[in-house]
C-alpha cells in the first residue's frame, strides 16, 4: 500500500473531482486519496495506521456528514503516527469559531476553499510547497 501524497476528506463530489484534476495538473506523481465522509476517512486512516502508511498531508473539510471534520481532527491528533502529518482544514466556512476550534484541536492551517478552478490549483500549489515539498 502506497502512502498518498494528499489524503482529502471531502463530501462534495464536484469539488473532489476538481481536486483530482488540479492535482493531476500540478504533478502526475502526486498520489491523491479521498474519502467522502468522516466515517470512511476514519476507516481509511485506521487502515493506513495498521499498514504504517502516512499521508504527506491531509485536507479536511469541516462540514462532513456522520463524523464532523472537527471530531475527525481530534481523532487524527490522538493517533501517534499522524502527529507530524500536516492537517489543513479546507472549508467553505469562514466562521471565526470554526477557525478557532480547528486550530485549537491541532490543524496546521485553516483555508477557506477558493472560488474557481485556477484559484484551487494555485492554493494547492502553495499548500504542497509549504507542507510536502518544502526544503528541509
Amino acid at each position: 500500500m502506497l502512502a498518498p501524497t494528499i489524503f482529502q476528506i471531502e463530501d462534495n463530489e464536484d469539488l473532489a473531482f476538481f481536486m483530482e484534476c488540479a492535482v493531476e495538473e500540478m504533478d502526475s506523481g502526486i498520489r491523491l486519496a479521498s474519502a467522502p465522509n468522516g466515517i470512511e476517512a476514519l476507516v481509511t486512516l485506521n487502515n493506513y495506521q495498521e499498514n504504517n502508511v502516512v499521508p504527506g498531508m491531509i485536507l479536511l473539510d469541516i462540514n462532513l456528514p456522520g463524523l464532523s471534520g472537527i471530531d475527525l481532527l481530534k481523532v487524527i491528533r490522538e493517533i501517534p503516527v499522524f502527529n507530524a502529518v500536516p492537517v489543513v482544514v479546507f472549508s467553505t466556512s469562514d466562521n471565526p469559531m470554526d477557525i478557532k476550534m480547528a486550530l485549537e484541536f491541532g490543524a496546521n492551517e485553516f483555508q477557506v476553499k477558493p472560488l474557481g478552478y485556477r484559484a484551487l490549483v494555485n492554493t494547492l500549489k502553495i499548500l504542497y510547497a509549504k507542507y510536502i515539498n518544502s526544503p528541509q
